[in-house]
């Protein structure tokens, strides 16, 4: 049985993977580092929907996405969906085919396509590599290039455009709305807001971090975060919520769920904690819909 503890994923030390979760998990195109044997995560299936691989436009290369939308004519509201550590996996194309069944395109990008595919792979520093080799520059570019797609898209409602990532990707969300006006709402999944440690692999020592961009938020960012997350200490989060106040990002919220571990939401993981899930995803299906990022249920 597997936990990650904290918002890079987890360390070597903190658990032993079983062959019986590794094979699983490739069987079911989850990450084989996470899954755990015993999870029976959530199966949207496709039915009334598009779903597809495309191509974004990034400075250096073609960067793929996976998107789910309705399959019905008409432009819906965008949510862009920001992976783990672990990339685009199962349990990422499921939770945009549940934004997709609601009434949104859902689109989530591929941000280590350029180092290697993390969820196929059990040895955590290979991980490591991978998700270090994602910079800050990068990522932004990414964005940018999801963006600038997403406008081309018959399909795609760009007034109405929102973003939500998990772990490091819930890093990624706050980061977003703090650079791009295109958002009109966010929601982090505990997600890192200050700088790691030196001895973290989270990329080049210089990046900015959530916290220190506080002041140049475009749009409102629901945080959702664990009590017992061993990456993420209460004080942060408190010098989260001061950065806010101080700012005066009134439409901002952080909720803790005190006694649920990082990565509640992960439904493959031993972390699961389907009651603060079920009340984050109501959460920010709310806090979408408040900013203009309601859906729209394919008639």
């Amino acid at each position: 049985m597997i936990t990650l503890t904290r918002p890079e994923g987890t360390r070597p030390e903190d658990l032993r993977l079983s062959r019986r979760s590794l094979g699983l998990a490739a069987f079911g195109g989850y990450a084989v580092y996470a899954f755990s044997a015993q999870a029976e995560p959530i199966r949207t299936d496709d039915h009334g929907l598009v779903c597809e691989t495309v191509l974004l436009p990034a400075a250096d290369r073609q960067v793929p996405a996976y998107v789910a939308r309705p399959d019905a004519k008409g432009r819906f509201p965008v949510v862009v969906v920001v992976c783990e550590v672990f990339g685009i996996h199962e349990y990422i194309r499921d939770t945009c085919r549940r934004l997709a069944k609601l009434g949104y395109v859902a689109i989530a990008p591929d941000f280590f396509v350029r180092a290697g595919d993390p969820s196929t792979i059990s040895d955590f520093n290979e991980i490591r590599r991978i998700v270090a080799t994602a910079s800050d520059a990068q990522v932004t570019g990414d964005l940018a290039a999801t963006l600038k797609f997403l406008k081309d898209q018959k399909y795609a409602d760009r007034g109405h455009m929102g973003i939500t990532g998990f772990c490091w990707g819930g890093a990624v969300a706050w980061l977003a709305c703090e650079r791009f006006k295109d958002f009109k709402a966010g929601v982090a999944w505990y997600g890192r807001l200050s700088p790691p440690k030196p001895t973290e692999f989270l990329g080049e020592a210089d990046r900015k971090w959530p916290l220190q961009l506080v002041a140049d938020l475009h749009a409102p960012v629901l945080g959702l975060y664990a009590g017992k997350d061993q990456g993420i200490p209460a004080a942060d989060i408190e010098a989260m919520r001061a950065a806010l106040a101080a700012a005066h990002k009134k439409d901002c919220e952080i909720i803790v769920y005190p006694d649920s571990q990082h990565g509640f939401h992960a439904d493959y993981r031993t972390s699961y904690d389907p009651v603060a899930a079920k009340d984050g995803w109501a959460r920010m299906l709310a806090h979408f819909a408040a900013h203009k990022v309601a859906p729209k249920p394919a008639t």
